[in-house]
């Protein structure tokens, strides 16, 4: 998936573009944007990924910005910097900072309590 592609939100009839970032978005473990971010850290060849996706995006308009960390180059620095042990995983950043992460689990990634963590602590800072 292209950066600025739209990903369609099931049932929502709508997309939300969700920009893709790489290792030069990140500074060491800050995030060189400011704002509030919920950044979910992918893999395109993982299945739990693809599936989270369309929940994700659903968290469009919730008053931060969303945006994917791709990981799917094993080699990527991203897994050691942040310490992603599995994906799909997300990490909420405010101006740069990591405030709170919800941690995928091995065979089951994140679910819809996960999301709804997310959005809590996104729209509480």
């Amino acid at each position: 998936m292209p950066p600025t592609d739209p990903v369609s939100a099931p049932g929502s009839g709508s997309t939300h573009p969700l920009e893709r970032l790489g290792a030069g978005a990140f500074d060491g473990l800050r995030i060189r944007r400011s704002g509030v971010w919920a950044i979910a850290f992918l893999a395109d060849w993982c299945p739990f990924c693809r599936d989270f996706v369309p929940a994700f995006s659903d968290l469009y308009g919730g008053g931060f910005r969303l945006a994917i960390a791709d990981l799917t180059d094993l080699e990527s620095p991203l897994w050691e910097r942040f310490e992603i042990e599995v994906v799909p995983s997300v990490i909420v950043f405010r101006d740069g900072v990591s405030v709170f992460r919800a941690d995928g689990r091995f065979m089951e990634g994140l679910g819809p309590q996960d999301l709804a963590s997310v959005r809590a602590a996104a729209t509480a800072l």
